[in-house]
């Protein structure tokens, strides 16, 4: 009577199979760009200096950070690094390739040792027994088993089998926390599929896609963070485009790609405004979206992808180019990125306008920083204003759209007092806030605030109102970013005329002012934003219109 096979028995038939097709066809290593290869060694020495190669230590194979904790990431990263370098003919590495496998070995066997019963790792940070953040760690572990397989270091991938088949099993069956983790998960389980052929793997990856892709109509996933996530799932949606043969996985990283030519300030910054992660107002660039960018200019010939690719060309990763040696092939000839454009995202509510040098980002609703703007280096990070009215008078736009040639957003706020009930009910501390509600209203103060912005030949014109309630303190706050010199405006407060904001050879001269009073910081508005601020104040009816010329 046969003895029927068990899944893991099953699990272990196919990798070894895997581990025999590649000792049999192993591929010549393309040639790479001699100067990546000089940084990919700098960077893998470092974290070779820094692994723990005491066998005795129970974080032997790992790496520690600032606080002294053993990630597996960091772990995940080093066998990434070092395998890339062990194939890599150009490296210095593989003179030394017994060393190298022993410590990619190491980390191997402090992964085995960091993964839960289930097969998941810890983020130390926030998540435990995490089948996304076993994902992320699975990501480089298995591009380094991808190239182990593809150039015969077999030894390597025998080394990474328990880790990543252990995680493969994990991920088939658990959960996630944010959007963006489905395709993490799935793309990890389609790099380990495609060097450990398994049925459940594609089966859970079918599973998280039912649900559809959810990219909108502005070219932005569910989290609209253009540093941070976007780039985790378009390198998800590659990989999975790319190991399963799926080409039209391929749709939604060219849909945010395009997107992203839109999203992008004259010095290659990011607009971060829209992001509803934490990478909101952070300055970033488009550095972790190589990947996706250098593929689909590769595989598509895209003139426009070509020329992002090259600016990125700095961030390229040797063991992508090793993992898919077509993309070490010639770029098509660039084009123009696009510099002289006035675009609309809907769902985003956001404007952006791009003269050359100088643009700007309106965010229409929902965002107290609606207004930003540069001149090359010299950089308006926000426009601000907010009256003292009831503590909720900071202006935030509920409704905001083109009308003619100015873009108006616009908010209506309510103050009222309220009447004894009737009939009169007993109050106490837990009904308070119940009976409030259904208290008849007097003496409703209301107040309208709006911004009018209008661009100009040589910059923008912002008209403020606050209309209603007289005699409401107002103040506009104009955040600078550091490193420039303020003309014009010695205390903060500019009480007249124009002041200049100057950085080498880029100014932005705005005003004028006014100062009828110095309170800046008005109870219920919106805590100072860091670094230097201007201030024009004012009492409503409050209509005033700030200019900013660029030059």
């Amino acid at each position: 009577m046969d003895t029927p096979v068990t899944r893991r028995q099953a699990l272990l038939a196919f990798a070894a199979v895997s581990l025999i097709e590649s000792a049999a066809s192993a591929a010549t290593p393309p040639s790479v760009d001699p100067a990546l290869v000089t940084r990919h060694d700098a960077s893998l020495d470092t974290l070779l200096r820094a692994q723990i190669t005491d066998p005795a230590s129970p974080h032997a194979g790992a790496i520690p950070d600032d606080y002294l904790m053993y990630s597996a990431g960091a772990a995940a990263g080093l066998i990434e690094s070092a395998t890339a370098a062990l194939v890599c003919p150009q490296s210095k590495h593989p003179a030394n390739a017994r060393e190298l496998v022993s410590r990619i070995r190491l980390a191997a066997q402090f992964l085995e040792r960091s993964q839960s019963p289930e097969g998941n790792i810890d983020l130390l940070s926030t998540n435990f027994n995490s089948p996304p953040d076993t994902g992320f760690v699975t990501h480089n572990v298995a591009t380094a088993a991808a190239i182990a397989k593809i150039y015969g270091a077999d030894e390597v991938l025998r080394a990474l089998r328990p880790f990543l088949l252990k995680a493969a099993a994990a991920m088939a069956t658990g959960g996630i926390h944010t959007p963006n983790h489905r395709w993490v998960v799935s793309s990890a389980l389609a790099q380990i599929h495609a060097i450990f052929p398994y049925p459940d793997w594609p089966r859970r990856i079918d599973q998280w896609l039912a649900e559809g892709i959810d990219i909108d109509s502005d070219g932005q996933y569910i989290e609209r963070s253009t540093v941070t996530y976007n780039t985790v799932c378009d390198r998800a949606f590659t990989v999975l485009a790319a190991k399963l043969n799926r080409p039209a996985l391929l749709d939604p990283v060219r849909r945010n790609l395009a997107a992203m030519l839109y999203l992008l300030h004259p010095d290659g910054e990011v607009v971060t405004e829209v992001s509803r992660r934490q990478d909101q107002f952070v300055r970033g660039t488009m550095a972790g979206y190589w990947f996706p960018v250098q593929y689909l200019a590769v595989h598509e010939n895209s003139p426009l992808l070509a020329a992002l690719a090259r600016t990125l060309a700095p961030h390229a990763r040797l063991s992508a180019l090793l993992e898919y040696p077509e993309l070490n092939a010639p770029l098509p000839a660039p084009a123009p990125l696009p510099d002289n454009y006035e675009r609309t995202f809907p769902t985003m509510n956001l404007a952006r306008i791009r003269r050359g040098q100088f643009d700007a980002t309106l965010v229409l609703r929902d965002s107290s920083r609606f207004f930003s703007a540069r001149n090359g280096a010299a950089v308006i990070d926000a426009v601000r204003f907010a009256t003292s009215f009831f503590g909720k008078g900071q202006f935030i736009p509920t409704t905001g759209a083109k009308e003619g040639n100015a873009y108006i957003l616009r908010q209506s706020l309510e103050g009222p007092y309220y009447q004894p009930l009737d009939p009169p009910q007993r109050v106490t501390a837990d009904n308070w806030s119940a009976l409030h509600a259904t208290r008849r209203q007097s003496q409703i103060c209301r107040l309208t605030q709006s911004a009018g912005i209008v661009e100009l030949k040589s910059g923008f014109a912002l008209r403020l109102e606050a209309k209603g309630t007289p005699n409401v303190p107002v103040a506009v706050e104009i955040s600078l970013r550091e490193g420039g010199t303020l003309e014009g405006c010695p205390n903060g407060i500019l009480t007249k005329d124009f002041a200049t904001y100057r950085v080498g050879p880029n100014t932005i001269t705005f005003g004028p002012g006014a100062a009828p009073h110095l309170l800046t910081q008005l109870r219920g508005a919106e805590p100072k934003l860091p670094g230097q601020s201007v201030y024009i104040t004012g009492y409503t009816p409050f209509d005033h219109t700030l200019r900013f010329d660029f030059s």
